[in-house]
């Protein structure tokens, strides 16, 4: 996708969401939280941490609901302190989101573990079953969205897929960013303004 010149990425359009859902969050007396998947720790980012994120972020500058004290105070009384289960923490966002209209981003969620990614969509299913306030805006690769259809009801998909110019336009953005410029000869520019386009656009 092309804008004004510059080429936008998947991160890109979730961080344009996400600016345009925070400036109109105190308006409407509504809440934001956003969730970035990262290929690099995927293995770190449990269902648990991923939805406890959410949470800290929809209850941040807010006086922290009951339910949600309660919770955290019984985990920590027990053996070991550990967190809250999976099913406390989707209570807390439950009871979180239908005080007020809530709106949760989640970027590449192609990029979480399989396994972790069923339970986290189950549970942003049953949230939105009970919370009807809330609004969730995902993005992720193609391959999953049959995944995402089954799991989540109601959904609304927009493909974003890439041109040949928008690659082209985003590669001569990084190359004239290039640091070491000595490095870069006209040769290799051509090819890779040749190769990398080809090799991406299924992406």
């Amino acid at each position: 996708m092309e804008d004004k010149g510059q080429v936008l990425t998947s991160g890109d359009v979730s961080s344009l969401v996400i600016d345009n859902l925070c400036d109109r969050a105190g308006d409407q007396s509504a809440t934001v939280a956003c969730f970035y998947f990262d290929f690099a720790v995927k293995n770190e980012q449990s269902p648990a941490s991923i939805l406890g994120s959410l949470v800290k972020q929809l209850v941040y500058g807010q006086e922290t609901p009951e339910e949600i004290s309660l919770a955290y105070g019984n985990q920590k009384n027990a053996i070991g302190g550990r967190g809250p289960r999976l099913s406390d923490i989707v209570k807390m966002l439950e009871a979180t989101s239908s005080k007020k209209r809530t709106f949760i981003c989640i970027d590449a969620v192609d990029e979480c573990v399989a396994g972790h990614r069923v339970k986290v969509l189950d549970s942003l299913n049953q949230i939105l079953q009970r919370s009807p306030g809330t609004r969730i805006f995902m993005t992720g690769r193609q391959h999953i969205l049959p995944e995402i259809r089954r799991r989540l009801a109601g959904i609304t998909t927009i493909p974003i897929s890439p041109k040949r110019n928008d690659i082209i336009t985003y590669l001569h953005s990084r190359l004239a960013e290039d640091t070491t410029p000595d490095a870069m000869d006209s040769a290799l520019e051509a090819d890779i303004l040749k190769n990398i386009p080809k090799d991406v656009s299924e992406m």
